[in-house]
């Protein structure tokens, strides 16, 4: 895919048609102003779902938990400089107004320009590899947040069944129903429905763990923590502006159905948490909520 969307990129600036003043000329890097960067910023956050991944399926990799932030900070890098390059080329083929009325802009701009069909062709298979490989990150991210929660005693521990390869099933398939749902309930805008409203749950959670760390850091101040965190505190306290950041500016670009999609989800969610309150009241030992703490580092095989 990287590979495949590269070639496609230096075929773009190399072609004869590739023109900086498409982009100067028309607005310049920036034609929406200051509104277009505070959307693309929230909405474009959920492109980089590799660093998610990493710590949702970190015990199922041999990779050492101390290098960690080197893959975090790969799946941070490597896409923000793979999309700079392919936007730049696209961007200077045709003035950005006409480019964002193309619903396929690399096939569309390759026809109307006489470039080679092959590079259409070519550009179509990147863009279904990447549709492939998002897909399987909010795929198994989910399902296996789902696991995790039941672990803590958060869902139900139906959530925590496993198939003969080691795979979460129910939560696969919890995945997969709502995924469907999701798809026939907003129609043929499924793809900007699905990614502002990930965006607004994403702002959420992040919003919520700076918060947590936070408090947990005056809380349990004798804990050992392994890792340090560049700028301590002020580090939390700016994530959790971006979180917000990143919901606001999802939410902008949500259309009615959007908000109609996000209160159903919500209205699982509060009912889900109201069941396992009342498997709480019945079952205390059971379903009793486990806090994991610096102990916890030990138990877990790298």
């Amino acid at each position: 895919m990287v590979i495949i969307s590269l070639i496609v990129a230096i075929t773009f600036f190399t072609s004869g048609h590739w023109s900086f003043s498409n982009i100067s000329m028309e607005g310049g890097l920036f034609p929406n102003g200051f509104r277009g960067v505070f959307i693309a910023f929230a909405v474009f956050s959920l492109k980089f779902i590799g660093f998610e991944m990493t710590p949702t399926m970190i015990e199922e990799t041999n990779f050492p938990a101390s290098k960690m932030w080197k893959v975090i900070l790969s799946a941070l890098f490597v896409p923000a400089i793979l999309y700079f390059i392919v936007v730049f080329a696209m961007g200077g083929l045709a003035p950005w107004g006409e480019i964002s009325e193309m619903s396929m802009p690399e096939p569309e701009l390759v026809a109307k320009l006489g470039i080679p069909a092959i590079i259409g062709i070519i550009a179509i298979i990147s863009g279904i590899l990447h549709a492939f490989t998002t897909l399987m990150g909010f795929w198994t991210s989910s399902a296996r947040v789902l696991y995790g929660a039941a672990q803590l005693n958060q869902l139900p521990k139906a959530f925590m069944k496993l198939n003969k390869y080691g795979q979460p099933i129910i939560a696969n398939l919890v995945v997969l129903f709502f995924a469907v749902f999701f798809c026939m309930f907003t129609g043929e805008n499924w793809v900007q429905y699905i990614y502002a409203v990930s965006c607004i749950a994403a702002g959420l959670v992040y919003f919520i763990c700076c918060l947590s760390a936070l408090v947990l850091r005056k809380k349990h101040p004798e804990w050992e923590r392994p890792y340090r965190v560049p700028g301590g505190n002020g580090l939390f306290v700016a994530g959790m502006i971006i979180g917000i950041w990143i919901i606001i500016g999802s939410l902008l670009e949500l259309p009615l159905g959007g908000y109609i999609s996000l209160a159903i989800y919500l209205i699982i969610g509060l009912a889900l948490y109201l069941l396992m309150e009342s498997y709480r009241k019945k079952y205390p030992e059971k379903y009793k909520l486990i806090t994991l703490t610096p102990d916890d580092i030990e138990k877990v095989d790298y």
